[in-house]
C-alpha cells in the first residue's frame, strides 16, 4: 500500500518528549523485570529459569540468555544443559548451538598469616563455565498447558482502525510475536494467549506488542529506512528494538490505550540500554527515530479520514 507521502506528517513532539522523560525515570529508579506480555508455552515470565533446579539464573546469566533467546527467537525462558535435558527424557537436537553461563562455586582455603604464621580457614570462589540449551532446542519436552486468562483482552476500536488503516499485513498464531522482514507481514500470538501483568491489563499487553512490531514494520527502505549499522555497528538489533518499544509507548498514548507508559516498557528498555551502555544517547536517537515512525503511521490516519 503506498504511503500517503503528500499528506503532512501529525508532529506530536510534547506528547512524545514527555514518555521519553517519563521512561528515563523510571529506569533511573529502577524498571524491574519484564515479562512477557503473551504466555510462552507455560513459562510466561521471561526471567531465564534452569530446567533442572527451577531455580532463575542470576547476574551477567540473566542478560546473556535474554539476549540469545530474543536474537535466535526462542519462546520459552527455560534452559539446561546436554545431561539436564537427557536426565528430563528429552534430547538436544543435532546441530543446535549452546549458549553460555557462568557460574562460581566455593571451596576451602586455608590462609597463613606471614607475620604470626598462624594459619586461618577461607573460603574462596572461582568461575566456571556451562553451556545450556534452550527447550525449544531438545525433542520429547512436554511443556504444561497454558493457563485461562482472567481478564481477556478487549477489542479497542480506535487502536483497531488506526491498525488497519496502514496495510500492514498482520497474522494470528503461534507463541511468538516478530516482523518477518521477508515477507514483510507481523505474526503475532493469538489473542487469547495475553495474559495481563501486575502492572497492565492483557488488553494493554496484546496492543502495545502489537504496535511494537507495527513499528518494527516502518523500518525498511521503502518506509522509513531506518539504519543503525554505521553507527552502532552489531548493535544496530538492539538500537532497533529501542525504536519499537519507545515507538508502542508513543502510540498507545496517543491512542488512549495507557496515558502514561507502562512500567513493562521502562523495563524492555532498560534491558537493551544495558546492551547499549556504550552509547549514552541512545535512547534519544531511538526517541526521535520512534517519533518519525509514529508520524509516518498517522499519515494513514489523515488519509483515511479525508477519504
Amino acid at each position: 500500500m503506498p504511503h500517503p507521502s503528500s499528506t503532512p506528517a501529525v508532529k506530536r513532539p510534547d506528547i512524545h518528549t514527555e514518555i521519553t522523560n517519563q521512561i528515563i525515570a523510571a529506569i533511573e529508579q529502577g524498571a524491574g523485570d519484564w515479562q512477557m506480555p503473551w504466555h510462552r508455552t507455560g513459562e510466561g515470565l521471561n526471567r531465564p529459569m534452569n530446567a533442572d533446579a527451577g531455580n532463575a539464573y542470576r547476574g551477567i546469566n540473566v542478560l546473556s540468555l535474554w539476549v540469545a533467546a530474543e536474537v535466535r527467537g526462542f519462546s520459552t525462558g527455560l534452559w539446561g544443559t546436554y545431561r539436564q535435558w537427557q536426565a528430563k527424557g528429552a534430547q538436544v537436537r543435532k546441530g543446535e548451538k549452546a549458549s553460555l553461563v557462568i557460574f562460581y562455586k566455593e571451596y576451602n582455603a586455608e590462609e597463613t598469616n606471614a607475620e604470626t604464621g598462624e594459619t586461618t580457614d577461607g573460603k574462596r570462589r572461582f568461575a566456571r563455565a556451562s553451556y545450556v540449551f534452550n527447550a525449544d532446542q531438545v525433542d520429547g519436552y512436554e511443556r504444561p498447558e497454558p493457563p485461562v486468562a482472567i481478564n481477556p483482552v478487549e477489542a479497542i476500536a480506535k487502536a483497531d482502525a488506526f491498525i488497519k488503516a496502514t496495510g500492514a499485513h498482520i497474522s494470528h498464531g503461534g507463541d511468538r510475536a516478530y516482523y518477518r522482514p521477508s515477507a514483510d507481514s507481523i505474526q503475532m500470538p493469538e489473542v487469547s494467549r495475553f495474559l495481563g501483568t501486575p502492572t497492565s491489563s492483557a488488553t494493554e499487553c496484546y496492543y502495545s506488542t502489537l504496535l511494537h512490531e507495527l513499528t518494527h514494520w516502518t523500518g525498511p527502505a521503502k518506509r522509513c529506512d531506518r539504519q543503525f549499522g554505521e553507527r552502532f555497528g552489531d548493535e544496530a538489533y538492539a538500537m532497533e528494538e529501542l525504536v519499537a518499544e519507545l515507538g508502542a509507548a508513543f502510540l498507545c498514548a496517543d491512542l488512549g490505550i495507557a496515558l502514561t507508559p507502562r512500567p513493562d516498557h521502562a523495563a524492555y528498555i532498560d534491558h537493551w540500554l544495558k546492551v547499549l551502555k556504550a552509547d549514552n544517547r541512545a535512547i534519544f536517537t531511538a526517541a526521535a527515530q520512534a517519533a518519525k515512525a509514529c508520524d509516518f503511521l498517522q499519515a494513514f490516519q489523515d488519509v483515511s479520514v479525508a477519504a
